[in-house]
């Protein structure tokens, strides 16, 4: 005969959020409620309450809640950073005769180049921890290193046309504010890109050094991506003071368009922030990363802190 297992005496199973607790059995029932405000796991040890906004499915995951703000806010961004391409290509073909690498046309790479890269990829790059919130780890890190070895790509794209441009046309290089801080800004992105890969995604950093070097990590990203609208905005004012002079001051209809620019960098680099800067917003610790702080067997980053 068959004997009847006792309540509490079942297999232990360990999960990825390093909680043990009985395996299911033909002889437990597992129902799981899972609500915004919390969640409960009934089995044989009785409830176990979880996080607030957490859903554990029933492979051991956790979901977070995506807050209720945080997709429109997304949205809002993408669609001025959207705008803010379009409206610098219209502003590009309508005044300034369009793009075209050999001829007098070449410079206008430059600008457009930058917008894409240095502004709109690399704030999208800053958004894909928040926007991906319960995708794996390394699935995430790899998207944001890829944006922004794309927008990096673009943006030297953009350096070689103004530097090909002016050596053509015999003009003298780095001499403005905006050629300053336009070689500031792309000199920090690469470093601050080398030292990510190098931290984040070289599978050599030990843990505890990826630990503190990440405050750092983010704050120079932040900050480079602000250097960046700010470096943008100088070369829109010089750009136009080059071509419209004292014209600038009549409302002429391509200095009301660049005013719009303008307007749209700042409200595309505020918007980017704001959604950086929300603590709430932040994603959550998921299974992988909860597993290693507690020296449990690498899931995503390779390597554990019992592991150095």
């Amino acid at each position: 005969m068959k004997q009847k297992r006792k309540p509490g005496t079942g297999p232990l199973r360990s999960l990825e959020l390093g909680v043990s607790f009985l395996a299911p059995s033909p002889h437990m029932e597992l129902p799981v409620s899972c609500s915004r405000s919390r969640l409960s796991l009934w089995g044989d040890l009785g409830p176990l309450p979880m996080d607030d906004g957490v859903c554990l499915s029933m492979e051991g995951g956790a979901a977070a809640s995506t807050p209720a703000a945080l997709p429109y806010y997304v949205a809002f961004s993408q669609l001025l950073g959207l705008t803010l391409v379009a409206m610098t290509g219209a502003w590009l073909g309508l005044y300034r005769g369009g793009i075209a690498w050999e001829s007098d046309l070449q410079f206008n790479a430059h600008p457009l180049c930058m917008v894409i890269g240095l502004v709109f990829l690399q704030g999208d790059a800053l958004l894909v921890y928040r926007v991906f919130r319960n995708e794996a780890k390394r699935t995430t890190k790899v998207l944001h290193g890829l944006l922004h070895v794309f927008a990096l790509v673009i943006a030297l794209v953009g350096l070689v046309a103004v530097f090909d441009y002016h050596r053509k046309k015999g003009y003298t290089d780095l001499y403005s504010l905006h050629s300053w801080c336009g070689i500031l800004v792309f000199v920090l992105y690469l470093v601050q890109w080398l030292a990510g890969f190098s931290f984040f995604l070289f599978p050599g950093a030990p843990f505890s050094l990826r630990s503190r070097y990440r405050p750092q990590h983010i704050f120079f990203g932040a900050t480079i991506f602000l250097l960046s609208v700010g470096t943008a905005l100088l070369g829109l004012k010089e750009a136009l003071l080059f071509s419209l002079g004292d014209k600038y001051s009549a409302f002429e209809p391509e200095g009301v368009l660049a005013n719009v620019l303008g307007l749209l960098l700042a409200c595309f680099g505020g918007a980017v922030l704001y959604i950086l800067t929300r603590a709430d917003w932040k994603r959550p610790s998921q299974a992988e990363e909860q597993a290693l702080s507690m020296d449990f067997k690498t899931l995503t980053e390779g390597d554990s802190p019992g592991s150095q």
